[in-house]
């Protein structure tokens, strides 16, 4: 007996497994045919299915099938029947009345759109259900008088916010949307950053700025009406952040500031995102405004040691001073040291100084005062230490005290040895033997760095190695390459127009030279750091038609077209050329670049 039961249990499972089997085959192979638009073979498969396993997926696909053949009889048929039998008839309903309305009978899917209304049960999970029901088969003004009469059914006008603004969304009603939002933030600050998510995505993809300036309004009303609710400002702040309007931002963030009694901390976070998106005025200009608050405020040290510092960083970015700029930014520099104190803050801002005093001042005197003095401080973090020695090693090199320039990286590299600042002392000191003219041992040494663990250090060896090897001759003297390496070496002093010249002086003395190429690359970036773009553009475009093959042809390409894209204004040249790099060059290092930018002018609504 218990033998015989064994073998019905297992002849049962064997069974199942095998149903199971097929059914998943015929699921697969449905899905197959629905996906090639074969509604004639799904139809078949998927009422199969739906008549074994009386699925609510199986019954969409069997209905979809049948409205893809256009059988709309059968379609309702099918439907109906299922209105008999569930609970939950609406949904139902919903599904007839967009039947009728693809029948183009108006008034019968009327009927049953009202009933589904009339009909509404008092629960928040069924009437999400319905008012979603009704967004699938995009009946957006429906699904709206859904959630307006869900509300008053549970009697609460702050039910389905989120979902109302999603809708108007959908339905490209920006205003409406903005008020459901507005509305969120009215009842709790704790909504921001949820308002902010969802608004990501809608302010990124509005092309021609109308959402952003009712959202604008919108918010300076509130601002105006409701002045106890500060998340209004928080909003605006944000907003004007995604515009990059750094000026309006700063203003709502002092306004902030002070109605909230803050310590500057919002403004310190505004002047680092400035910064970084090279908005330098707003960063200095947000920056003294916590300055401005006293020494005694928390933020003051930070204020001053990163303000100068943007100050700066402004100064060498736009190449664009007097000599009294320098002067003023160096007595800044100064200053600003003697308050920070002996610690790391005040070795990094000597670091700089000391660039600023050297290429800048041309007082290389000075700045290796400023440097020794640094490097005296034995509490400061040695990382910082070595780069302040790395610049020493710089400005030995810029006064042309190459003994003492080449003694220096030496010594920071064998203080540094396998770390990144070994490795870039090590590139410096070969740099150095290249700008003398010892390309041997230069290219000995670069050899070594194409296998650093820094892939930038790797590259820029890699690329002065190719420099020397492909205009190197053994059997005579490498004059146009030491030339070149003269040029290099005025470049790095900030000589540019004595740089410029040398390099003419190739093209004169040696045309057919094998280093031609670099020099037209040299002189166009030459060109970009001094914003000559029109010049810059016209070398980079010799490289690109007549060194089309060379190694500089697709940094040469890339850079037109950014030159194209940001300073000449012409965003069509600038989208052919995106182009062109990843048809040309697929291989190049700037096809993720150049992708990214070309679809974004091609009009692509890009994650």
């Amino acid at each position: 007996m218990a033998k015989r039961f064994f073998f019905i249990l297992l002849f049962s499972l064997f069974g199942l497994l095998v149903f199971s089997q097929n059914q998943n085959s015929d699921t697969q192979l449905a899905y197959q045919y629905f996906r090639n638009n074969d509604f004639e073979k799904a139809t078949v498969l998927y009422k199969k299915l739906f008549e074994q396993n009386k699925s609510s997926v199986y019954y969409r696909y069997y209905v979809n099938c049948l409205i893809g053949l256009q059988d709309y009889e059968l379609a309702e048929k099918v439907i109906k029947k299922q209105l008999k039998k569930k609970r939950n008839k609406l949904p139902y309903y919903i599904e007839l009345g967009s039947l009728y309305k693809l029948q183009n009978k108006p008034s019968k899917a009327k009927d049953r759109y009202d009933y589904v209304i009339k009909k509404l049960p008092v629960n928040e999970n069924q009437i999400s259900i319905i008012a979603n029901k009704f967004i699938v088969k995009r009946e957006y003004d429906y699904a709206e008088k859904v959630f307006l009469k869900g509300q008053k059914l549970l009697n609460d006008k702050d039910f389905f916010n989120f979902e109302l603004a999603n809708l108007y969304y959908y339905q490209r009603n920006y205003s409406k949307m903005i008020e459901q939002y507005l509305d969120m933030l009215s009842i709790s600050e704790m909504y921001l950053q949820t308002v902010q998510n969802r608004l990501q995505s809608a302010v990124y993809g509005d092309v021609d700025n109308s959402l952003r300036a009712l959202l604008k309004a919108a918010l300076i009303k509130r601002i105006q009406k409701q002045a106890d609710k500060t998340v209004f400002n928080e909003l605006l702040i944000w907003l004007y952040i995604q515009d990059k309007d750094f000026e309006n931002a700063m203003v709502q963030a002092k306004a902030l500031d002070l109605r909230k009694n803050e310590n500057g901390e919002r403004l310190i976070a505004l002047a680092r995102l400035s910064n970084s998106n090279e908005n330098y005025d707003v960063a200095v200009s947000a920056y003294q405004y916590v300055i401005d608050k006293g020494v005694n405020f928390g933020y003051y040290l930070i204020a001053r040691k990163e303000q100068v510092e943007v100050l700066y960083k402004k100064l060498i970015t736009e190449n664009n001073f007097q000599y009294n700029d320098l002067l003023s930014l160096e007595n800044n520099f100064i200053n600003t040291i003697f308050i920070l104190g002996e610690n790391d803050k005040s070795v990094e801002l000597s670091t700089k100084l000391a660039h600023l005093q050297a290429f800048y001042i041309d007082e290389f005197e000075k700045a290796i005062k400023t440097l020794n003095n640094s490097l005296k401080i034995k509490r400061a973090d040695s990382r910082l230490l070595a780069k302040c020695k790395l610049e020493l090693a710089d400005v030995y090199l810029y006064s042309g005290d190459m003994w003492n320039a080449t003694l220096t990286y030496a010594q920071v590299e064998r203080s540094n040895k396998n770390n990144p600042i070994g490795y870039e002392a090590k590139f410096r000191k070969s740099k150095l033997a290249y700008y003398i003219g010892d390309f041997k041992w230069a290219q000995a040494q670069l050899d070594v760095l194409k296998a650093s663990t820094s892939k930038l250090i790797a590259n820029d060896a890699c690329q002065l190695s190719l420099i020397i090897s492909d205009n190197s001759d053994d059997d005579s003297v490498n004059t146009s390459l030491e030339m070149y390496a003269r040029a290099d070496l005025l470049v790095f002093r900030n000589k540019d127009s004595l740089a410029l010249l040398t390099l003419d002086s190739i093209f004169i003395q040696f045309p057919t030279s094998s280093i031609i190429d670099d020099a037209i690359y040299k002189k166009a970036t030459i060109y970009i750091n001094n914003k000559q773009y029109i010049k810059a553009a016209e070398n980079f475009k010799k490289i690109v038609n007549t060194y089309s093959y060379d190694v500089w042809a697709d940094n040469s390409l890339f850079n037109l077209a950014k030159i194209y894209d940001n300073y000449l204004n012409d965003k069509e040249k600038a989208q052919k050329l995106y182009k062109r790099i990843l048809t040309d060059y697929p291989g190049s290092i700037y096809v993720v670049q150049a992708r990214k930018r070309f679809r974004l002018l091609r009009g692509d609504l890009l994650e």
